[in-house]
């Protein structure tokens, strides 16, 4: 507590370091913290709030997404790589992603080089089923939503 005759600490963030520009003289006086103003939330925000089960159902089908989508990227690459289609590894992915991939088929020719091959059907399968994905995940949040009744 400050004594009437002590002079205020400088360094006491309860008081103001306010300079009078002509005379440069201290004011001790308190200053009131301000009080944050609170918004209004929006009537969709107040009416649905997220459920854990569409918010764990959107990680789950993400959590597939991104498997399917590492598969058919592994095989781009092997299939860029020229690699042994006979080899144990290259023909798991390749049965693995054949049905992924199957509906793209015969949309862009795949151009061909020294064996080298880019398959442009999983290229454009990556880009559906990452849209696919995306679009599953998101309906099964919107539809999870609970609504909350205020009072």
């Amino acid at each position: 507590m400050i004594q009437p005759n002590e002079a205020p600490d400088p360094r006491d963030p309860r008081y103001a370091e306010t300079t009078d520009p002509g005379y440069g003289v201290y004011d001790p006086t308190p200053v009131q913290p301000v009080t944050p103003v609170r918004t209004a939330r929006r009537v969709d925000d107040a009416a649905y709030a997220p459920s854990w089960r569409g918010w764990r159902a959107a990680q789950i089908i993400y959590t597939l997404g991104g498997i399917v989508e590492a598969l058919i990227v592994i095989r781009v690459i092997l299939k860029l790589l020229a690699a042994n289609p006979a080899a144990g590894f290259t023909s798991l992915i390749n049965t693995i992603t054949d049905p992924l991939v199957a509906p793209f088929q015969g949309v862009f020719v795949a151009p061909r080089s020294n064996g080298s091959v880019l398959d442009l059907a999983a290229i454009l399968a990556i880009i559906v089923y990452a849209l696919l994905t995306w679009l599953v995940a998101r309906l099964f949040e919107l539809i999870q939503r609970r609504s909350t009744t205020a009072g």
